[in-house]
């Protein structure tokens, strides 16, 4: 699965479009990025095909009137010829065929070429039905919210409509790139950090997310080694260099509990070894599930413990 965001296209992709509007959906993406994102927001979907001289005509039609919403409305787009199952299952009988889905439901359509005025009318009634659509801070909550339950594709589709609103917006990049990582997409997830442009790789967040990935990879490198990192912390306890190869194989190997108390019984036992790597690499992995992540929150409060005990 590869994210949007920047010019790598994939399922997630709000930006591989000349226009820059919409996302290329397929029957494996198509829960995410319509029902479930029409639980926050209209979304309109084009079924099309690239032999269909009408679709070729009504997209770029569409695509202006859903970009004056300002992010309100999502414009999904599904070619046929690739994704035949979703159009079977809708009943999609020719192209083009236009859809709005809201709450998770079907509540417009219309089939064929229609004029502007009509296309814009559409659009508008969508606008109105959503009503005070969220903020881009609101939905970034509801992102980072999703991404700790590890709902990563629910997650995405949300970082996606940031992102659709504002395409600078390095908070959405960053949590897009962390749905990578979460996935096991490490090569997706470093493709999309060479595509971005030197400022927006250069933000904060996007650092983070950067990483994020770094020790991900680093991690799963490890995570064939953890038996001999458990043998050589049962040989020796209290060694901190034993318990943190430990936690980084515990990470690698999906234990992130474990990885995580692991790493307090280092800065526990000795908070200042080797620079305190132990407490570094707690913020790192802390960074890499995201601040709502349950394990997350639990560390933290036992991280202060032990700090300020």
């Amino acid at each position: 699965m590869a994210l949007m965001g920047q010019n790598n296209s994939g399922d997630f992709s709000a930006a591989n479009d000349q226009a820059g509007v919409g996302v290329d959906v397929t029957t494996a993406s198509f829960m995410a990025e319509v029902i479930e994102a029409s639980q926050h927001q209209p979304v309109v979907v084009d079924f099309w095909a690239p032999w269909c001289g009408p679709c070729l005509q009504l997209m770029p039609v569409l695509e202006n009137c859903i970009a004056e919403t300002n992010g309100a409305v999502k414009l999904a787009k599904v070619n046929i010829d690739e994704n035949q199952a979703v159009a079977a299952q809708l009943r999609v009988q020719s192209v083009p065929t236009v859809y709005a889905f809201y709450e998770g439901r079907p509540v417009d359509g219309f089939a064929g070429a229609q004029p502007e005025s009509a296309i814009r009318e559409f659009v508008t009634k969508l606008t109105a039905l959503a009503g005070d659509a969220p903020d881009a801070g609101e939905i970034l909550a509801m992102a980072e919210e999703a991404f700790g339950l590890k709902n990563f594709p629910e997650s995405a589709a949300l970082f996606n409509q940031v992102l659709a609103m504002d395409e600078t917006n390095s908070e959405a990049m960053a949590g897009l790139l962390r749905c990578l990582i979460g996935t096991g997409e490490f090569d997706d997830a470093e493709a999309m950090i060479n595509a971005l442009t030197d400022e927006m790789r250069n933000t904060d967040a996007v650092n983070k997310a950067a990483t994020a990935l770094a020790i991900a990879k680093d991690a799963a490198e490890n995570a064939g080694q953890l038996a001999e990192f458990e043998a050589a912390v049962a040989a020796n306890p209290e060694d901190p260099e034993a318990l943190y190869n430990l936690a980084v194989g515990q990470f690698g190997a999906g234990q992130v509990t474990e990885a995580i108390d692991t790493l307090l019984k280092v800065i526990k036992i000795d908070r200042a070894w080797n620079d305190d790597a132990g407490r570094l690499k707690l913020l790192e992995i802390f960074d890499a599930l995201g601040p709502t992540a349950p394990e997350v929150m639990d560390g933290r409060r036992k991280l202060s413990s032990i700090l300020f005990a």
